[in-house]
């Protein structure tokens, strides 16, 4: 009896005890006798042929995988092989490895799966200087002794301009392993894949392919039976390879990114000045690579206070060159990746550049470099491969410092003029875009007219508030653009059109800026109408947005000046509108009244039913707000028969708006007068309305109110719900309201 014996009968009797074959049913279905499968099975057999291993397998019904596992083990018998038990050949580590716990945790985790027959192939992937090979050596370290029968790396030089292909890598890792050169002879190229697999399948190995070009460089290496583990490095995701773990690498986290360079500059520099400490983890994006080359800098002059780099480093043209210590330089590191782009690739990747927002869609990547939709998502696919650009939600974004290397690359290889056309036409398409979206929700407008062509999904108004929210920094570059260039007309079309949509997503945070600058473009273009509509939105956004009280009166005084001017009653009834809710919040409830009350006149005469349906609810928030609360519940109510009585008159999400609105409004009310079970009702159709509509501003309002109410009732667990569910909401959310909810929240959880 042999060690080899047993290890191939202990194989033997687990595959058929799977297949829920008896010996005897065995015997009948491979043409081996029960005596002879049942020596097998004990290790009386040292080293069984090869056509009786196969007639087991074919009895056996196993696939490619166990079939070749199988031989393998057979083969260990007759031909055992000197396992190079003390072959480790893996380069030194990093002794100041800062984070990376759940990845290293998830490898450990694969690598003790002992005893089941299938290798284990991870492929680690990332972008450029985000550690992989750092974080392949670790784990090396850490897991050697659970392969006894050899570790090995492997640097398969993927970016060179000529790297090793498999038939050269194969030679190695069989000459490492211990197979002698007469095997290798006798087998000759065409056999090493298959020679390689049977070596990895006989044997408990680790094995790193550190910094793979492509998938047909590292497939002829990896193995298909064993309990051998291989650990594949690339900046490309080798999206081709099959039946392997995935592991993608991004950025350190703030805190990972201090304590790396605190390891590296030393504890009594770092807490000298912890916040030039922070801003140069910031200059360096928690970027791994660039840590350590700012960290490399730092130690190496001890003369610099971390303040003097992250000055160094706070010029973007500069930051670049700047990340350079000794050999270690981080835009060469960027440039291997760049230059093995196809070229409309490496177009797009220049191109890119000249986003102003953290991200962009494929359609307006396509409006950038002219390409047809589906054309540019294959380039963008691309860059994501490659690790040059990441991707969520189907928006794709530069890292930092890679998007300074794009800039730097455009300005080096795209003509001037054609940069700036591709950034003019993003623009262009960005304002369309912008209108069309925002027209869903002005009176009169709607839907994009049918012949209308865009290259993004407008069909209904809740599509038109995505496009708009996601894309809402880029088209806000692009109006900037345009008022600097003169293009007042321009800037007063895409405001206008966005004059309702805004109390969609008043908490933005822009629009002040926005309806500020549609206001200067109007005054440029010497027409007093469009001036008072735009001073009046812009008096809007100061006291919503901003909640600037006497700034918005004194712009609602501007704005009724050239109304006057213009002999337009709607937009005096606009300004007097916005100037008694301005009165109303600073407490001056009888100016406020004066003001509501000459807005309902003119609105009347004007013929403006969406203006005099916002003077009836700033007539009834007016009553609240003065305390005379049983007197607003009937006001309310009566404004909610007026709106269903008018219909489609008003625009259906203004309607909307509306009684949302009112019924925030209401259920305050009730709140006040202590009638919790009537507040509770009010606020809950006010949030079902607000999902339906997406609007997370007065959501956030009303859940606040809410809570408040559920927790005066001494409901406790659902004003907790309420409490949670508007933090829950982000940064579209009033701010006021998210702070009240985590203070309310806290003080529920110290409550016995």
């Amino acid at each position: 009896m042999t060690q080899a014996g047993l290890e191939f009968g202990v194989l033997l009797r687990r595959l058929r005890v799977e297949a829920s074959l008896t010996l005897e049913g065995l015997a009948e279905a491979s043409g081996v006798s029960v005596r002879g499968i049942g020596d097998l099975e004990r290790g009386r057999v040292a080293t069984p042929q090869r056509r009786t291993v196969a007639a087991l397998a074919d009895g056996l019904g196993l696939g490619r995988t166990e079939r070749e596992h199988l031989l393998a083990t057979a083969r260990a018998g007759r031909n055992p092989r000197p396992h190079p038990k003390g072959l480790r050949a893996f380069p030194r580590g990093i002794d100041d490895f800062v984070g990376r716990e759940a990845e290293l945790a998830r490898l450990a985790a694969l690598a003790a799966r002992e005893g089941a027959g299938i290798p284990v192939v991870v492929a680690v992937s990332g972008p450029p200087g985000t550690g992989k090979t750092t974080l392949a050596l670790r784990a090396a370290h850490e897991l050697a002794e659970r392969f006894p029968d050899g570790q090995l790396m492997l640097d398969l030089r993927g970016m060179d301009d000529d790297p090793p292909d498999a038939a050269e890598l194969l030679l190695r890792v069989l000459k490492a392993l211990g197979v002698a050169d007469r095997e290798l002879a006798m087998t000759g190229p065409q056999g090493h894949p298959g020679l390689c697999r049977q070596v990895l399948a006989e044997r408990r190995c680790l094995l790193v392919l550190d910094n793979a070009r492509d998938e047909a460089q590292v497939r002829p290496l990896l193995p298909g039976a064993g309990d051998s583990m291989v650990l594949v490095t690339s900046r490309r995701m080798l999206t081709g390879l099959e039946s392997v773990h995935r592991l993608s690498l991004g950025t350190l986290s703030s805190a990972e990114a201090a304590v790396l360079l605190t390891a590296l500059v030393g504890r009594e520099r770092a807490d000298a000045d912890p916040g030039a400490l922070a801003e140069v983890a910031g200059h360096c994006g928690h970027l791994p690579l660039a840590l350590r080359v700012a960290g490399n800098w730092l130690a190496t002059r001890t003369g610099w206070a971390v303040r003097r780099l992250a000055d160094r480093l706070a010029l973007e043209e500069r930051r670049l060159d700047a990340l350079t210590a000794g050999d270690l330089h981080l835009p060469a590191a960027f440039h291997l990746s760049y230059r093995q782009l196809t070229p409309a690739a490496a177009r797009m990747f220049r191109l890119l550049s000249l986003v102003e927002g953290p991200d962009a869609g494929a359609a307006g990547a396509a409006q950038l470099t002219g390409q047809s939709l589906f054309d540019a998502e294959d380039t963008l696919e691309e860059l994501v491969e490659t690790g040059l650009l990441d991707t969520d939600r189907d928006r794709y974004r530069f890292h930092d410092l890679l998007r300074l290397y794009a800039r730097g690359r455009l300005r080096s290889d795209e003509p001037a003029g054609d940069a700036e056309a591709a950034r003019s036409a993003l623009h262009r398409w960005l304002l369309e875009n912008t209108v069309m979206a925002g027209r869903w929700y002005e009176p009169d407008h709607g839907a994009p007219p049918v012949t209308w062509r865009g290259s993004v999904d407008l069909s209904s108004a809740e599509h038109a508030r995505q496009w708009l929210q996601t894309e809402g920094p880029n088209w806000l570059a692009a109006l900037r653009a345009a008022a600097a260039a003169g293009d007042h007309a321009g800037v007063v079309e895409v405001t206008e059109a966005l004059h309702w949509f805004s109390d969609q997503w008043i908490f933005w945070g822009h629009w002040p800026e926005v309806f500020a600058t549609a206001a200067r473009s109007a005054q440029a273009l010497g027409d007093p109408l469009l001036e008072a509509t735009h001073l009046n939105y812009h008096a809007w956004a100061l006291l919503v947005c901003e909640g600037r009280h006497h700034d918005s009166l004194a712009r609602s005084a501007q704005a009724l000046a050239a109304a006057l001017l213009a002999g337009d009653p709607s937009q005096q009834g606009w300004a007097h509108k916005y100037t008694a809710w301005a009165f109303r919040l600073l407490g001056d409830y009888a100016a406020a009244v004066r003001h509501n009350r000459e807005a309902a006149t003119l609105f009347e005469a004007a013929g403006d039913l969406h203006g005099a349906l916002q003077c009836r609810v700033e007539h009834d928030q007016i009553l609240v707000d003065a305390g005379r609360y049983e007197e607003s519940i009937a006001e309310i109510l009566d404004t909610l028969s007026f709106l269903d009585e008018v219909g489609d008159r008003v625009e259906p999400h203004i309607a909307d708006f509306t009684r949302t609105n009112l019924q925030v409004v209401i259920g305050g009310a009730h709140a006040h007068l202590e009638n919790w079970s009537e507040a509770a009702t009010h606020l809950r159709i006010a949030v079902d309305l607000c999902r339906a509509s997406g609007n997370t501003a007065l959501e956030s309002r009303a859940l606040v109110h809410l809570g408040n109410s559920l927790l005066a009732a001494g409901h406790l667990a659902e004003a907790r719900d309420a409490f949670s569910a508007c933090l829950a909401l982000g940064t579209t959310a009033d701010p006021t309201r998210l702070t009240e909810a985590g203070e309310r929240l806290t003080a529920l959880e110290a409550t016995p």
